[in-house]
């Protein structure tokens, strides 16, 4: 089911507003997709406007790791959900979204794409400090 974006019904004072027209479609969104981690990859794909399609990652497993010092990209399995800078919540329920930080087979990664957007989990291998 689509959620309507257009403009509301009701005054600021509380009054109603009559509609001028119909609900167009491009004022239909959708609902959000929370990619969480899971033991397997599990993607959807959706019809979107225009008749385009978007991949949308429901539950994650492997990311796309890439290591600046070597410049080359590895598949790693995800530990773990380490924090969330968009909403603490999500680290603790799992929720894997755009600047997360997971925890991989080969070090903690911070997320730089958007999972239920592009249907992958791309990340960059974080420099932890080394404290002396």
């Amino acid at each position: 089911m689509g959620v309507f974006q257009g403009g509301d019904l009701r005054k600021i004072s509380g009054g109603r507003k009559h509609r001028l027209r119909k609900p167009r479609k491009y004022e239909i969104g959708s609902y959000p997709i929370e990619t969480k981690l899971s033991s397997r990859d599990v993607r959807s794909v959706e019809r979107v406007y225009g008749g385009n399609t978007k991949v949308r990652l429901r539950y994650a497993v492997y990311a796309n790791v890439f290591n600046p010092k070597t410049g080359q990209f590895t598949k790693a399995r995800i530990t773990a959900v380490v924090e969330t800078p968009a909403n603490r919540e999500y680290a603790r329920r799992g929720i894997i979204v755009k600047g997360t930080v997971i925890q991989t087979e080969i070090g903690r990664a911070r997320v730089v794409s958007r999972p239920s957007q592009d249907g992958v989990v791309n990340a960059v291998l974080i420099e932890e400090a080394v404290k002396k």
